[in-house]
């Protein structure tokens, strides 16, 4: 498909980065043309495990803590298993010479509505940042999108591939684009793709592998929202939301069900 970069309004995708998202930007950028990038800072581990605990209690908020912590070593331990991934579906996982980068805080910092405005896009993709606050999203003049690796609503928030795998519901493997509203992943589903974890995937890698298969799915809603003709699916699936594993969770599925 040639890129149609002549007069389509600008496209901005915020997110916390990471080769995964960067597998989806590129693609968008060579199909539909130039992506501004607002990169925002990483929340702090301390601030998140506060988040949890004061959510779900000390208890699973430390194991998800020690499952983050595993999975990051994961991912430099089984690197050689993330570029083969790469290499046979053709990703690009790095930003490209000359690509817009705007590094905001967060999110919801006024630098990032800030960029917004002197951007004025046509759409903004969210992928892999920070929940939105209402009162940021009530000032986006324009759809705002999200990149979802799970299938919603029945995998909302983290990790919706290996949830789904860990649930024996391997169908559901997939990942969608949503509107985005004030909820975590429930705004309406505009494109779903389903696919299959390749042979030594783990929570390590499931997220690249998504991205791998959702990339059209991105372009497609990105040029929907630009083109004005979002429709809103249901895919008749119920919901819930869910967080990292607990380590002792994820230790003892992967032992029974050889689920990683």
């Amino acid at each position: 498909m040639e890129p149609l970069k002549s007069n389509l309004p600008p496209i901005v995708v915020v997110t916390e980065g990471g080769p995964h998202i960067w597998a989806i930007v590129n693609a968008i950028a060579d199909r539909l043309g130039p992506v501004s990038v607002i990169l925002e800072s990483p929340e702090s581990k301390k601030q998140l495990l506060l988040g949890r605990a004061r959510r779900l209690g000390w208890l699973p908020a430390i194991g998800q803590l020690g499952t983050m912590v595993l999975t990051r070593l994961g991912k430099r331990f089984f690197a050689g298993h993330a570029t083969r991934i790469i290499t046979e579906q053709k990703l690009q996982t790095e930003p490209k010479p000359g690509q817009a980068i705007i590094h905001v805080p967060s999110a919801n910092a006024p630098e990032c509505l800030q960029a917004i405005r002197e951007i004025q896009p046509g759409v903004v993709l969210l992928a892999g940042c920070r929940l939105l606050s209402s009162q940021t999203l009530a000032k986006m003049r324009c759809p705002v999108l999200n990149y979802h690796a799970g299938i919603a609503p029945k995998y909302r928030g983290m990790n919706g591939g290996y949830w789904a795998l860990a649930s024996g519901d391997a169908q559901n493997f997939g990942a969608t684009v949503h509107l985005v509203d004030a909820g975590v992943d429930t705004g309406g589903v505009l494109r779903q793709v389903r696919g299959k974890p390749g042979p030594g995937d783990t929570i390590s890698s499931y997220a690249l592998r998504q991205a791998a298969f959702s990339r059209d799915i991105c372009v497609e809603a990105v040029r929907d929202a630009l083109a004005g003709k979002l429709t809103i699916s249901d895919p008749g699936l119920p919901s819930k939301q869910w967080y990292h594993p607990t380590i002792w969770f994820y230790l003892w599925t992967g032992v029974k069900t050889g689920v990683w």
